[in-house]
């Protein structure tokens, strides 16, 4: 049994423990309200874009002057994945279904025949899928110094991706991503892309046509990278608001957790204090009586 010293050093321990993980949790609150905010905020627009580019790509069908980042090259024989994850700890499991689900994809791929190449964003994801996955990397982006995400940090990525598509390295990408819910419940996510892939509105016939000028085809080519670009930010801030709610609840958790430690450790004190008194006392007693 540890003596009076040790637990109350454990104790002491424990108290400073609950105290920065506390801070840590109201750090992360703040910041999860600037995030979740930027994340609501871009979805409006990301929808709204994506209706567009739907009512495009259905108005070109199938045709052969498609541009190559809509019809694609054609084959799937080789799949790049773009695994998006925090580059800091302490966030639950947040890290670790982004990881998993991509696994899972990358395990299913490779078990088809299918050619696997990886792309991570972030420093925890990529430590965790290097060690399973390690010889099918092909780039990591290192997001450490960026203090807020904007939509600079995504024209980066995608640009990366774009040159490697143009490049012939790839025929089709998908990014895996937490797609941010509520404090508790972040969703891990994969979204295809390239070549682009939108949902048509079960309406769109019904709606108005269009004459488009110039046409759809030059249209589309213009905006399917910023299409691509658009879904790597829409992305990297789910990702911000579900790092930040992860964190939170972890932090509230483990907070919880030290407070149940030191009621425990400060009875079991209390008792080895008191055990030592009871002996000391019958120690006297005994003495006096032997007198």
């Amino acid at each position: 049994m540890a003596n009076l010293k040790e637990l109350k050093n454990r104790i002491t321990s424990v108290k400073n423990t609950r105290k920065i993980t506390k801070a840590m949790q109201m750090v992360a609150a703040a910041k999860l309200r600037r995030a979740q905010e930027a994340a609501e905020q871009s979805r409006p627009y990301t929808t709204r874009f994506n209706a567009v580019m739907g009512g495009l790509a259905a108005s070109v069908g199938g045709s052969g002057s498609a541009p190559k980042l809509l019809s694609g090259t054609g084959s799937d024989d080789v799949q790049l994945m773009v695994v998006m994850t925090s580059e800091r700890g302490l966030c639950g499991g947040f890290n670790t279904n982004i990881v998993k689900k991509a696994k899972l994809h990358a395990a299913a791929l490779k078990a088809a025949g299918k050619t696997v190449k990886i792309l991570t964003v972030g420093k925890k994801g990529r430590d965790q899928m290097k060690r399973e996955f390690g010889d099918l990397f092909v780039g990591h982006v290192d997001m450490t110094e960026v203090k807020r995400v904007g939509y600079t940090d995504a024209q980066g990525i995608a640009k990366d991706v774009l040159t490697r598509f143009d490049a012939g390295e790839f025929d089709v990408a998908t990014i895996f991503y937490a797609q941010f819910q509520n404090v508790v419940t972040q969703i891990p996510t994969a979204q295809q892309i390239i070549p682009a892939s939108f949902e048509v509105e079960e309406d769109a016939a019904e709606a108005a046509l269009y004459d488009y000028e110039p046409s759809e085809e030059a249209i589309l080519a213009d905006l399917l990278p910023r299409g691509v670009a658009t879904a790597i930010f829409s992305a990297l801030l789910e990702n911000g608001a579900s790092e930040q709610g992860a964190r939170m609840s972890a932090m509230d958790n483990a907070t919880r957790n030290a407070g149940e430690m030191i009621d425990k450790l400060t009875i079991q004190y209390n008792r080895s204090r008191q055990a030592v008194i009871t002996n000391e006392l019958i120690e006297i007693i005994s003495g006096a009586e032997a007198l």
